[in-house]
């Protein structure tokens, strides 16, 4: 399963940035050992329900350590017997946009 996922501390520091609270909880991510990868809005985690969620537990400890109060968005894509999807979903979409690219040339 793959687990995409936004931790944000409800208080930011004193430029209004939340950056710092945020690596520490994708720090948490990559030392988890599980493939992921980060962009601008979320974190995605692949692996078992049993290895993510504790992750993102710990993760969002990390991030109520600096606030009060924390907000956690999740979306899962649950589909059992499939691994390697992180990077193989984004190759499956490049590869429709070249046949797109091909049939426009």
């Amino acid at each position: 399963m793959i687990v995409a996922f936004s931790i944000s501390p409800a208080a930011s520091d004193d430029e209004g940035s939340v950056s710092a609270a945020v690596a520490e909880a994708i720090e948490v991510v990559r030392a988890s050992g599980l493939p992921n990868e980060t962009n601008a809005m979320f974190t995605n985690i692949e692996g078992e329900w049993d290895e993510i969620m504790p992750v993102i537990k710990a993760a969002v400890d990390v991030v109520a350590a600096r606030s009060p109060r924390v907000g956690l968005v999740l979306k899962a894509d649950i589909r059992p017997g499939f691994t390697g999807q992180l990077a193989a979903k984004v190759q499956r979409v490049e590869e429709q946009l070249a046949r797109l690219a091909d049939k426009e040339a």
